[in-house]
């Protein structure tokens, strides 16, 4: 509607026409009480969305992409907040959301999803199959502080928006599809107390970029995994202005250049730069002892400690006269050193009794008592992520026994620190001398990856004890899980047996095509493989059987037989290769799938075939009986569910003939390939054999 002002200036109209229009006007005005109060009252404020309307509205269909996602399915404004999948919530006075906040009336679901003063406070979706993007509107969840969506199918860029999170401090995409380049406003978050950024085993390309303002510091960060991408350009040398920063990994990228001296300035306690193109001296670690698998597959022309001597970058300035001045020197100190390293040792042997077992569990085993021959305090070789482990630690540490086999003890022991880890002793015999051990040795603590339980250190003692040294996870391992009936164990569904078996898979191929030189498991079986409390499988004690003297070798394969995991064509050890282990896998499968222990019974002494078992349900076609009732639980068709396919899978893997079996790769793929639709009860705390007993 044209202003007064407008019509009164209409020079074309007549003076009483105006008059006319303005009386009408006047007289119009109030009785319509819409237009008079839009002409007086500002426009009404519209109530920004409530944090779960915006979950429902806005993140879940971008995470699901275009299908609907069996796990987001519990994201329903008819279902109670709690009870929505991998979200945790808070109220602004900081207390959390529990299921019994809705029993009491005026705490109905309705007024809680609409309620502004429920805020996220974590987003924790691993392994969820979701195949969207990541959400623009994360940045409006304001007390959001841990998003974790890794080892999913998520595409498309880094959003900028994600910088702008008000809280966000532990990001996590390891293992998506993300391409494009890290948005500078990544940096942003360090405001935020940012701990943790993860975007390992995605497409990301382009330069790291800097901080866009100067003077920057991300002090908080203590964790910063870039790996397993195709990040280029020089190093990111702001990076080494990190204070706080423990654990950096730029591996298996493209990038090049100089290493610069500024990173010897951190206290990493890991660190990878392996695989690029970085050229040039490695800075002088003053506190740190990384191992050359730490910086390998880099340009030839990189070099310094732990790599090949740089020959002439470091001139001493010495001269001949002077070098040759300090050689006489040193000969006659050793000499001198020699004579009294002869009267201590010598001493020192009436005295000393007692080896490492007794010191991990004294009482417990028999003593081993030094006899004579040797000195000194043994070696203990370092690997990634063991730096700062001393030879005091190991032999100071605690311990109690967790297992006996024919070839050594398993202890769990504790640090003086109060850390823990597991420590395998070796039975005296059962391995090769050390020249022959060691380079098998270093060849295992160089493999690392998700789901095997890596090697930090090894120790060979002054009378031939030999000790691994891994990380200790205190969680059950796969046999525990499948066959204790004990209550309180989660309750193995499809949806979580199926991450398992990939998990293992995954670590297998690793083992056989991931690495230079390949590594044959050698003893795949349920009782070496840990799984933690988001059903992550970690496969322990591969390549061992590298290590052994024949004798013992050879009763690992009588166990496997007994066991049930012996391949038709291994008879010995030596034989062993990646097609036995696929074999292994298959039984392992097998045991997952009908919830039966392969091999001899204790109790009856029956021997029990799992393969022969499912031919003999397919010739009476009773095929579906076969399954482990738990499994199907919630399960309307195990062909749409991808069980059918497993048990064809895990079939396939049994051949008879070695040749046949398909390969570790294509395991997975498969696997992958057929995922369970249904993964809504993956992560649901109430999925357990009975709501009393100790918790998982």
């Amino acid at each position: 509607m044209a202003s007064l002002l407008q019509l009164y200036s209409l020079s074309s109209a007549p003076p009483p026409l105006l008059l006319l229009l303005l009386l009408l006007l006047l007289l119009i005005l109030p009785t319509n009480p819409s237009i008079a109060a839009s002409a007086t009252l500002p426009p009404p404020k519209t109530s920004s969305p409530s944090d779960a309307e915006l979950v429902l509205a806005k993140i879940k269909p971008t995470l699901q992409g275009n299908t609907e996602n069996q796990l987001l399915s519990s994201w329903d404004s008819t279902n109670p907040l709690c009870q929505w999948h991998g979200l945790t919530w808070v109220f602004s006075d900081g207390s959390p959301l529990l299921c019994s906040n809705f029993s009491s009336p005026h705490r109905s679901n309705l007024s809680l999803f609409k309620d502004p003063l429920l805020q996220l406070l974590s987003l924790q979706l691993p392994d969820a199959n979701l195949t969207g993007e990541i959400p623009r509107d994360i940045a409006d969840l304001s007390s959001l502080k841990s998003l974790y969506l890794g080892f999913n199918s998520l595409h498309g860029n880094i959003p900028l928006e994600i910088g702008y999170s008000p809280s966000l401090s532990d990001v996590d995409f390891t293992h998506n599809l993300l391409t494009g380049a890290l948005p500078t406003s990544i940096w942003n978050l360090c405001a935020n107390r940012l701990a943790a950024l993860r975007f390992r085993g995605n497409s990301l390309s382009g330069t790291i970029p800097e901080p866009a303002l100067p003077d920057f510091s991300c002090k908080d960060l203590r964790v910063l995994d870039l790996g397993d991408n195709e990040f280029g350009g020089r190093f990111p040398e702001f990076i080494t202005g990190f204070d706080g920063l423990r654990e950096l990994d730029l591996g298996n990228n493209l990038m090049f250049g100089v290493i610069p001296e500024s990173l010897n300035g951190l206290r990493l306690e890991r660190l990878n730069l392996s695989h690029n193109n970085f050229s040039g001296q490695l800075p002088i670690f003053k506190e740190m002892k990384f191992g050359a698998e730490v910086f390998e597959g880099n340009n030839p022309g990189l070099c310094g400690y732990p790599l090949k001597d740089c020959g002439g970058g470091r001139r001493s300035g010495l001269s001949s006269g002077a070098i040759a001045a300090m050689v006489i020197g040193l000969m006659t100190g050793a000499v001198v050193l020699a004579s009294v390293l002869i009267g201590y040792v010598q001493g020192r042997r009436r005295r000393e009794r007692g080896d490492v077992e007794s010191k991990l569990d004294e009482g417990d085993v028999e003593e081993n008592v030094d006899g004579g021959g040797g000195g000194g305090e043994g070696k203990l070789v370092l690997f990634q992520g063991a730096e700062h482990l001393t030879l005091e630690d190991v032999l100071n540490a605690t311990g109690q026994v967790l297992e006996k086999t024919s070839y050594g003890t398993i202890y769990k022991a504790k640090l003086a620190d109060g850390g823990n880890i597991a420590l395998r002793l070796l039975r005296e015999g059962s391995c090769k001398d050390r020249a022959s051990c060691l380079p098998v040795i270093r060849q295992l603590g160089r493999v690392r990856n998700e789901n095997l339980v890596p090697l930090r250190a090894f120790y060979h003692g002054q009378r031939g004890e030999k000790l691994l040294i891994y990380d200790y996870f205190p969680h059950k391992s796969l046999f525990d899980l499948l066959h204790d009936t004990r209550v309180g164990k989660p309750v193995l569904n499809w949806a979580r047996c199926h991450k398992i078996a990939l998990g293992v898979a995954r670590a297998l191929a690793h083992l056989h095509t991931g690495l230079e030189t390949p590594i044959t498991h050698g003893n795949v079986r349920s009782k070496n493989v840990i799984v933690d409390e988001f059903f992550v499988a970690r496969l322990t004690e591969f390549g061992i059987d590298k290590m052994m003297v024949p004798a013992v070798t050879d009763e690992m394969i009588a166990l496997a037989k007994t066991d049930g995991y012996k391949a038709p064509e291994l008879q010995k050890m030596k034989k062993c290769s990646s097609r036995t282990d696929v074999y292994a896998f298959g039984i392992l499968l097998l045991e997952i799938l009908l919830g039966k222990k392969p091999g001899k019974d204790s109790r009856s002494g029956e021997y029990v075939d799992l393969p022969s078992l499912v031919k003999v349900a397919v010739l009476e076609e009773t095929t579906m009986e076969v399954f482990d009732v738990a499994l199907l639980k919630g399960i309307r068709s195990p062909m749409e569910e991808g069980l059918v396919q497993a048990l064809k899978l895990a079939m396939g893997c049994c051949a008879p003939v070695a040749s046949v079996r398909p390969d570790m790769d294509e395991v997975v793929k498969q696997l992958e390939e057929n995922r369970p639709r249904n993964r809504s009860a993956l992560y649901s705390p109430t999925e357990t054999r009975s709501e009393i007993g100790t918790p998982f």
